[in-house]
């Protein structure tokens, strides 16, 4: 469009360009031999053959013939550069999963874990009158007809068993010592794995990289033509990962984010700004199909500016691979894409500065390697939609720094799914609906015998219908061209295997059919359907399976599982129960197999979060020569104080009638931490479901205290005919508070605990309780 506006000016047309990149289209401009600058006003009418170039945003321009004979152009971004960005809307919010369906993964018969008592069976909810008082609690059952009852307030000391193999666990019995030997034992291992992992963390710290320098005017001038309202969660992942690269260790950074969150921005900008400092850039993606699409991408965003973008795949000839080899070795390539090709010994860099890896779980062992070795050399970026339980774990531990991306963009809708067994009246509708509607569908087969009678079939029940075939073992050329064609809306129906699998961007096509979805794993099921639903249209993802085949109980999990889990963002939840299916064992490495199995995963890993955290503080107190030497904690897991008040403190079936939604919100409930987060509650809890009922006041209350207890050192608050009784965990305690006049004087010393003289029949007992526990705190 630069030179068709030129082309205006030459034959007297003023032109006018409101632009939000004006500094860049003055250099285009200077490149045409046309010199301009910016204004931020027009005082006067243009005039012929002239050029006013302004700052700022229009929704599109127009072209005009003057009644004296004369024309006028007005030109914005939208006719320049070809896109428009969106003015910054009110954001769409598809209707939101409560907060507490995060909480509700455990179900009547499900093993949990409970992190004082060791594994049983679930089996719900039940109420219990004690001390004159009504609760509801957790009721756990242990091998030999041992039986636990979890007050609701303590649901945080509960987690759903993951093992290393997809087995039955050892139930374990109550008031035995052989709880506390497992979990001793798993608890020395994860100190160990959280010693190594942070060995290598601070080897990485003190690694010199390549400090990379702040953002040009080029590095603003390609974000803002970015054509969509970047998230919240998008921006702080970018700018994070700039961070990163200015610091002159190198980086390895993982960013998380669902099926078309929007990673691949923030991989662009990343590389872009590699460039920008005379460095190169590599993107590593698992399917040449993909890198062809990333490939695009990279061309039309990168076109104003003097970057070489290229691809290496079997796609390219190998005339064309000797050539990009050489100019990648002389440094002419600034960004290289391209599959594991990348990894192999030919490929030599001028001066690799960035690599990018998109789902690095896709790769094998020797390309891993390979990977372990850059690390240490240059900036890393890893993206992945999928998350990998041990990465993500690893990374809310500290060990490894991450982003998530976790906003859907505007719009998005949840991809409607069916699991159903194969059928083709349903079929046919399903195709015509899409077409009737000017979309297009995936039909995945993933058998390459046998995709051309797949195709057939679907000619003969659709003979309305453009079809045609994909998959790995198609010559290099047609293969690229079936989708390249494909993308273009050429064909309607595209048959083919899993190799659209990974990051395939086509808006238009928006039903996906998937032929025995049985035979699939269920991330790969997820990344399937995330091939669609990626516009404002809603789509639907069909998953058949041969009735006349019985479904394994691994397969029929894995379908219930990815119908259940349609919600935007449920990427995590399909990773976790995909390590459930399968078995954890592999997740941390084979040495923690056994400790996995004995303890479970979910109490494993938070051990390990626990054994970084201390190593952590003790190298910030500048004890770095203690971490020579295994680290043994000493003090017992936190499980905060214990609280035995006679209240009646629950939720009442007539408040909240679902046992599941209470089981939710109460262990949601036992995971806060401070008295903000209890009025959040309370005033959540009074939006849904009205004013709180006595007894639901109770437990806000229990709350309260529990938080002013922890917050106090507090370890135990009973009711006593004399009052209430304060354990302080030892009387050596206790009267080192006193003498250093830290204990309010109102409390007695009893035995080897405090006294609170207060009566229960007291109106305003529980204010005079938290009162106490406030000058204990403070």
């Amino acid at each position: 469009m630069i030179a068709d506006s030129v082309e205006m000016m030459e034959n007297g047309w003023p032109v006018v360009i409101v632009s939000r990149q004006t500094p860049r289209l003055t250099e285009l401009y200077e490149d045409w031999g046309v010199i301009v600058q910016p204004v931020e006003e027009i005082v006067a009418p243009p005039q012929r053959g002239s050029l006013t170039l302004l700052q700022g945003s229009l929704v599109s321009g127009w072209r005009m013939r003057q009644t004296d004979g004369g024309s006028i152009a007005l030109l914005t971004d939208g006719e320049i550069f070809g896109w428009l960005k969106p003015e910054p809307r009110r954001p769409y919010r598809p209707k939101a999963l409560p907060p507490e369906s995060y909480f509700s993964d455990i179900a009547p018969g499900d093993y949990v874990v409970h992190i004082e008592h060791g594994i049983g069976t679930f089996r719900g909810l039940v109420r219990l009158d004690v001390d004159q008082a009504q609760r509801e609690y957790l009721q756990i059952d242990y091998a030999a007809g041992d039986r636990l009852y979890v007050p609701t307030y303590q649901g945080d000391r509960i987690s759903r068993y993951v093992g290393a193999k997809a087995e039955p666990p050892r139930i374990d019995r109550l008031g035995t010592a052989h709880w506390s030997r497992v979990k001793s034992s798993a608890k020395r291992a994860a100190e160990e794995m959280a010693q190594e992992l942070l060995d290598l963390y601070s080897v990485r710290e003190v690694v010199e990289g390549h400090a990379f320098s702040p953002d040009t005017p080029w590095q603003h001038e390609l974000d803002a033509s970015f054509s969509y309202v970047e998230t919240d969660d998008q921006l702080r992942a970018i700018n994070e990962v700039k961070r990163d690269m200015e610091k002159p260790r190198p980086m390895d950074r993982l960013v998380c984010g669902d099926v078309g969150y929007g990673k691949t921005e923030v991989a662009l900008r990343a590389a872009f700004k590699a460039v920008m400092d005379n460095k190169q850039a590599a993107l590593l993606v698992p399917t040449t199909v993909l890198a062809q699409q990333h490939y695009r991408t990279f061309k039309e965003r990168l076109a104003p500016f003097p970057v070489e973008v290229e691809m290496l795949s079997r796609f390219r000839t190998q005339s064309e691979q000797r050539s990009i080899l050489e100019r990648l070795r002389n440094g002419t390539v600034d960004i290289v894409i391209g599959t594991h090709r990348l990894l192999q010994k030919d490929v030599e860099f001028n001066d690799l500065g960035l690599l990018i890896i998109d789902e690095e779980q896709r790769f094998g062992v020797a390309h891993k390697e390979r990977l372990k070795q850059m690390r240490s050399e240059v900036d890393v970026l890893t993206l992945t939609a999928t998350p990998i339980p041990r990465t993500l774990y690893l990374s809310l531990a500290g060990a490894r720094d991450m982003n998530t991306i976790d906003t859907p963009p505007e719009y998005r809708l949840p991809v409607v799914t069916r699991v159903t067994p194969y059928d083709e009246a349903l079929i046919r509708r399903a195709i015509l609906r899409e077409l009737d509607r000017g979309g297009q569908v995936y039909f995945v087969h993933n058998r390459v015998r046998g995709i051309r009678q797949i195709a057939n079939r679907l000619s003969k029940l659709v003979p309305e219908a453009d079809i045609v075939v994909a998959h790995g073992q198609m010559e290099e050329a047609k293969l690229a061209q079936v989708m390249t064609d494909f993308a273009a809306g050429s064909h309607d129906i595209l048959v083919c295997t899993s190799i659209i699998e990974s990051g395939i961007d086509i808006p238009n096509a928006n039903t996906l059919i998937i032929n025995r979805a049985d035979r699939f794993g269920l991330a790969q099921l997820y990344q399937l359907r995330g091939r669609v639903g990626r516009s404002t249209v809603r789509a639907y993802a069909y998953l058949l399976y041969d009735e006349h085949a019985p479904l394994s109980e691994d397969a029929r999990k894995r379908l219930l599982t990815i119908k259940e889990a349609s919600e935007l963002g449920a990427g995590f939840r399909i990773a976790m129960r995909d390590l459930e299916i399968r078995g954890g064992g592999d997740v941390l490495g084979t040495r923690q197999h056994g400790h996995i199995s004995a303890v479970g995963f979910d109490l494993y890993c938070r051990l390990l979060a626990r054994a970084i955290q201390d190593l952590k503080d003790k190298e910030r107190e500048g004890a770095a020569e203690e971490r020579r030497t295994p680290l043994r904690l000493t003090a017992p897991e936190p499980t905060g104080p214990t609280v035995d008040l006679p209240l009646d403190a629950h939720l009442p079936e007539d408040y909240v009638e679902e046992e599941a939604l209470r089981l939710g919100i109460y262990r949601r409930m036992a995971g806060l931490s401070t008295l903000v987060e209890i009025e959040r509650m309370r005033q959540e809890l009074e939006d849904r479901f009205g004013a709180l009922p006595e007894e639901a006041e109770n437990l806000i209350s229990l709350l309260r205290l529990k938080i002013l207890a922890s917050q106090a050192g507090v370890e135990l608050l009973s009711a006593e005919r004399s009052g209430i009784a304060i354990g302080l965990g030892s009387l050596a305690e206790i009267k080192r508070r006193r003498a250093q006049g830290l204990l309010p004087a109102r409390l007695r010393v009893v035995d080897d605990r405090l006294l609170l003289p207060i009566s229960m029949r007291e109106a305003d007992w529980q204010q005079e309780l938290e009162n106490i526990l406030g000058e204990m705190a403070s």
